[in-house]
């Protein structure tokens, strides 16, 4: 009997957030074993919302001592050679995970398709899950599936946050990315600013995470902007969208965040690089706005700045 899960997913924040779906099934599947997630440090606060997750752990601390746990079984999201290794050498009888990067060392696992973006990442990771169906008697039986349709989205436990209640019905802008290739140009950004500040009458907050201040914004924040950039831990950034209208942005961390605790996204996608659309990587769930052209020049402000006033008519 399985009493003891340990799931791994060590990497950024967005990329966690999409696998939430597969642990809700993993809880399905085991309703009564402890389920401990392993993240990375950075994720820590925000990973313990999670609801059906019993414990979060730190994975660099935990990783070289797997073997005091006691686990009987352990998902590995992302493949990793360390955590394959790690789980191997703590000898964790059921190692489920993708056959790459050392994945001889799992005793199930599926091939890793994902670079494909065929579907969404969120169903991609309902693929790994439903490889489990019951393992008093796998491999006997047919792989469990789990329709997207069937599973709850991807929800987090935040509390309203009285800081900022003052922001409820603001619209939130996340003006950049990890990734240049996924860069809406950032003058584009101060534009429709601009322009829902002064045409519509709608406060305008600005939000993210840079490492370097000066790469965000090479602009001057008008008065009227509130500017939070760098100014939020992640579980201050949840409370901040979840008082927010809607949330634009490109492709990001930010953006899944905001799908995640219930508000609207006007996502931007480039669909000309394989893997990296939004079929695999949009805004998960119902009520979203996606804009995808073969390059991000071609979307200009007029056009996102009419999803925004559609958007907002249609939840005021």
């Amino acid at each position: 009997m399985v009493k003891n899960i340990l799931v791994i997913r060590n990497d950024r924040f967005g990329e966690f957030l999409l696998n939430i779906p597969a642990i809700l099934a993993l809880k399905g599947l085991y309703p009564q074993a402890r389920i401990s997630l392993a993240v990375n440090s950075e994720v820590l606060d925000l990973a313990g919302t999670v609801e059906c997750v019993d414990e979060v752990l730190i994975w660099d601390e935990i990783k070289g001592c797997l073997r005091r746990y006691g686990f009987d079984l352990c998902v590995v999201l992302n493949p990793l050679k360390e955590a394959h290794w790690a789980i191997f050498w703590a000898g964790i009888p059921v190692r489920v995970g993708y056959e790459r990067k050392w994945g001889f060392l799992l005793t199930h696992k599926i091939k890793d398709t994902k670079h494909l973006g065929d579907r969404h990442e969120v169903e991609c990771n309902l693929e790994l899950v439903g490889l489990i169906k019951d393992l008093e008697q796998f491999p006997g039986k047919k792989q469990k599936q789990f329709p997207a349709e069937t599973v709850s989205a991807v929800t987090l436990n935040i509390p309203d946050n009285d800081k900022y209640k003052f922001l409820k019905g603001a619209v939130a802008i996340h003006p950049f990315t990890s990734d240049p290739v996924k860069q809406w140009p950032v003058e584009r950004f101060i534009e429709l600013t601009q322009r829902i500040e002064q045409e519509m009458k709608v406060e305008v907050v600005l939000v993210g995470k840079v490492e370097d201040r000066q790469h965000s914004l090479p602009w001057s924040v008008p008065l009227e902007t509130m500017d939070l950039i760098n100014k939020t831990s992640l579980l201050e950034l949840a409370a901040v969208l979840k008082c927010c209208f809607l949330l634009v942005s490109c492709d990001s961390g930010p953006m899944h965040l905001a799908a995640a605790v219930g508000t609207p996204v006007v996502a931007l996608f480039r669909n000309d690089l394989i893997g990296k659309t939004a079929k695999r990587w949009g805004p998960w769930g119902k009520g979203h706005t996606v804009i995808e052209k073969a390059s991000l020049n071609d979307i200009t402000v007029d056009e996102v700045f009419e999803k925004v006033k559609q958007r907002l008519a249609s939840l005021y």
